[in-house]
């Protein structure tokens, strides 16, 4: 019994033996599976291409199609696109995205220049996408993705001689003329001639909930993309200023050297002293986005006119306000500067109101006004949090009350607006006022050096546009 017993223990540990090389085993093989699946192996993927617009255009519009050809899920986030095209006269360009199933808010355009020498391909438009793009999965598409190019000046530009532009190709099919690369390294695609370096790995991270940024990257008032992320340069009648004179000539995005990604908002005021000879210039935002929150602005103010002889009364403003005049919540903020003051005050004064309606009466509004210069460029913020509403300029304080009959009661969009007081003379002059970039953060008061902070990093991932708010 004892040798039974002997053997019978000398099998157990032969047994555990075969176990634990056999648990070893399946730990290595998961232990490699999952080395494999986290490595840097490089993804297969597929771009597809399609051109929406002819050679010689006001504006490029390369439609790109991300497919993953590989056996794994393969993030958005790492991947990254290049479109080459050839700068034409040597012109900035600008870039922005139209459309896509993955949000705009999640595809980021950055602008490069090549090394070297290489036919048709002296700059690239670099696509790529946040961690809110999502992932595609073995044989997943991105679906389609559109983009528009354009050069600053407004000028027309010549497509021919651009590496990846193919006429031909007006419905999707593979082309080896746009780049992929996965986590850096280049997976489909070759590369024009020289020794450009593919992109670095670096994941830009999904914008935070209650966000909405523009940079204001359009090719003008007509640009599609304006109207999708939400913008409309006014034309319809009414007031204020010389009434029925709004027109969308004066809203334009040109190259701007002293602003953040050397482009921006233009909104310009022309006359010539007449009614008839007058333009006035607004963007609206045609939803109803803001509400409770932080609203912030990069905005230039004239204190002379660009062209012609001053003493005009110029009103520029920033303002939130509710999309029906006669809403019984109705809600309005208002930043307005006036170098020339008017309404037979002096000038230079800015001044910051909060209105209960707009009816326009003086019982209806809680307002301050300040005699200053303002110049320039200056970051304008709105905070309206907890019942009380704050208007500061670049970190200072200008006005708050915690008068709740004055605070915000409804949704209110946002507008940029160049206007006329009067027209006290006659002669041709212009105006311009000038916006680098907007940021809203709902429902939060976030101080000013966070804003600066959340806006340099969406320039610095190439992102143009924002809205993580919910969708009503």
């Amino acid at each position: 019994m004892s040798r039974v017993r002997r053997n019978s223990r000398h099998r157990g540990r032969a047994a555990f033996k075969i176990l634990l090389a056999m648990a070893v085993l399946v730990a290595g093989g998961t232990a490699a599976y999952f080395t494999w699946w986290n490595s840097d192996e490089a993804a297969q993927l597929t771009v597809r291409y399609r051109t929406d617009a002819p050679a010689k255009t006001a504006t490029a519009k390369p439609w790109v199609e991300v497919i993953n050809d590989s056996k794994k899920t393969v993030a958005l986030s790492d991947v990254t696109l290049r479109y080459y095209f050839t700068a034409d006269d040597g012109a900035a360009y600008g870039a922005n995205c139209v459309q896509t199933s993955v949000g705009c808010s999640n595809v980021t355009q950055k602008i490069g220049t090549t090394t070297g020498k290489a036919t048709g391909a002296d700059r690239y438009l670099e696509i790529g996408f946040t961690k809110g793009a999502g992932k595609l999965s073995p044989g997943g598409t991105s679906e389609a993705i559109g983009l528009q190019l354009y050069r600053l000046d407004r000028k027309e530009l010549d497509q021919a001689n651009d590496r990846s532009f193919d006429a031909k190709i007006t419905h999707y099919a593979p082309s080896k003329l746009v780049t992929a690369y996965h986590r850096g390294t280049l997976v489909w695609g070759e590369e024009p001639g020289g020794s450009t370096p593919g992109p670095g790995r670096g994941q830009a991270d999904a914008a935070p909930a209650g966000v909405v940024f523009d940079n204001f990257h359009y090719s003008g008032a007509g640009d599609p993309a304006l109207a999708a992320n939400g913008w409309h340069a006014r034309t319809e009648d009414g007031g204020p200023g010389i009434a029925n004179t709004w027109s969308a000539d004066g809203v334009t995005f040109p190259s701007e050297a002293d602003a953040q990604g050397g482009q921006a908002l233009r909104l310009r005021v022309t006359t010539d002293g007449t009614k008839q000879g007058t333009k006035q210039a607004e963007l609206q935002r045609t939803r109803p986005d803001f509400f409770t929150g932080t609203i912030a602005a990069r905005v230039y103010f004239s204190d002379k006119p660009t062209t012609g002889r001053t003493g005009d009364h110029p009103n520029q403003s920033f303002f939130t306000i509710s999309p029906k005049d006669k809403s019984d919540k109705y809600s309005e903020l208002d930043y307005e500067y006036m170098p020339n003051g008017g309404w037979g005050a002096p000038g230079p004064r800015i001044d910051t109101t909060s209105w209960l309606s707009g009816s326009g009466k003086q019982s209806d509004r809680v307002t301050r006004f300040h005699n200053q210069s303002l110049q320039g460029w200056h970051t304008m913020m709105i905070t309206a949090v907890d019942g009380t509403v704050t208007y500061s300029v670049d970190g200072q304080t200008l006005f708050s009350h915690d008068d709740k009959k004055y605070f915000p009661r409804e949704h209110m969009g946002v507008n940029f607006s160049a206007w006329l007081v009067d027209l006290p003379f006659e002669g041709l002059r212009t105006w311009d006022m000038k916006v680098n970039w907007l940021y809203y953060q709902a429902d939060r008061a976030v101080p000013l050096a966070d804003v600066q902070k959340t806006v340099d990093g969406f320039y610095t991932d190439g992102t143009n546009y924002v809205n993580t708010l919910p969708k009503s």
